[in-house]
């Protein structure tokens, strides 16, 4: 197993540690951030042969992929997008996989948020597949432009006390988004940026499964103020979940995670409610929870009503069954406790700074 320690001794040993600014390790990837004290480009690319050649020298058995990303000494990161003004907290729902349950927890953590007091907007991020115009029954919805200070901006679709944004409002039920990243990117940027959002305690971001351009995108635009991890129990799941987790940790992102939830934790048939079946595995976000040291915001069980809920755009926590509503209000009130000592002890989250990864090697 590589980790960033053998590989800093690594850097140590050739006397390069001075010009790399950033390590990090996923698994046998191993990704190198260095400054090069010449601008010259056939400079910066000794530098990263060098890099990559060294890594794969030293860690010849872990069939290791290595990713230097080299810039001149003089060069000044970019940054992107803006603080939004009158948010006070965005929130980046995210699962490592689909099919774990993320929007329909993203939507009712959304609605729970909101009968709580607070006010709440939600962004649907999944531009290849959004489904919250479904979930909250405003298909047939259009988000109008507005004047805000001489500016056109969207006026959100509002549901059940939510203002809500998604690609869904402005395209066919059966028409497929086929846009590549940097027009999914832009899409994003714009529901972002371009939307009367108005004042919210909370910003609820339903990004779409994995570690792709969205999710970077996203903190690329705006400082996210902390993420929540959607999982269910079964390994597979929880594989994906862990890599959740780790891209939020990177150095190069810190995004505070405020926790991960357990969906579909559980079954429990309605002629015996005192029953409970483990289909999926039991307690498998829990346990990674205390693996990676981050809390445990709470478990949703494997209920019909969920299902029917979200097909009928009614989200579950609005609905009669208190099992379900207490769960989400569980979930909801753990978050909030945890983006409170987030909010206490850690500063403002930053925008991603860009960087172009290059010089992959097996």
């Amino acid at each position: 197993m590589i980790s960033k320690k053998n590989v800093e001794e690594v850097l140590e040993k050739l006397q390069s540690r001075d010009w790399v600014r950033n390590v990090q390790v996923m698994g046998n990837k191993i990704m190198l951030d260095a400054v090069s004290p010449s601008p010259a480009m056939h400079d910066k690319k000794k530098l990263q042969d060098a890099l990559t050649r060294a890594m794969i020298d030293h860690f010849p058995k872990a069939e290791v992929e290595v990713r230097v990303s080299v810039k001149a000494k003089e060069e000044v990161p970019q940054i992107k997008g803006n603080k939004i003004e009158g948010i006070k907290n965005i929130i980046a729902v995210a699962s490592g996989k689909g099919g774990v349950g993320k929007s329909t927890v993203a939507s009712n953590l959304a609605v729970t948020l909101y009968k709580m007091g607070f006010s709440v907007g939600l962004l649907d991020a999944d531009i290849h597949g959004p489904s919250l115009p479904v979930m909250f029954d405003v298909l047939d919805a259009r988000p109008v432009s507005v004047d805000v200070d001489g500016k056109n901006k969207m006026q959100p679709v509002e549901a059940y006390g939510i203002k809500l944004l998604s690609i869904g409002f402005f395209a066919q039920l059966n028409q497929a988004v086929v846009w590549r990243g940097a027009m999914a990117s832009k899409a994003l940027h714009q529901l972002i940026h371009d939307a009367n959002w108005g004042k919210l305690d909370f910003l609820i971001v339903d990004l779409p499964p994995g570690t792709g351009d969205i999710q970077l995108s996203l903190v690329q635009e705006v400082p996210v103020t902390g993420a929540v991890i959607v999982s269910t129990p079964q390994h597979v799941a929880l594989a994906d979940a862990r890599k959740g987790v780790s891209m939020f940790q990177l150095e190069s992102i810190n995004v505070p995670v405020l926790g991960i939830v357990e969906n579909m934790a559980y079954f429990t048939p309605p002629e015996d409610s005192d029953k409970k079946y483990y289909i999926f595995g039991q307690g498998g976000a829990r346990n990674l929870a205390e693996q990676l040291d981050v809390p445990f915001l709470g478990e949703v069980p494997l209920v019909q009503s969920i299902r029917e809920a979200g097909d009928v755009g009614r989200p579950a926590a609005l609905q009669q069954d208190t099992a379900v509503r207490d769960a989400y209000y569980a979930i909801a009130q753990n978050m909030v406790e945890s983006l409170a000592e987030r909010n206490e002890h850690l500063p403002p989250t930053e925008m991603v700074r860009i960087t172009t990864m290059a010089g992959c090697s097996k």
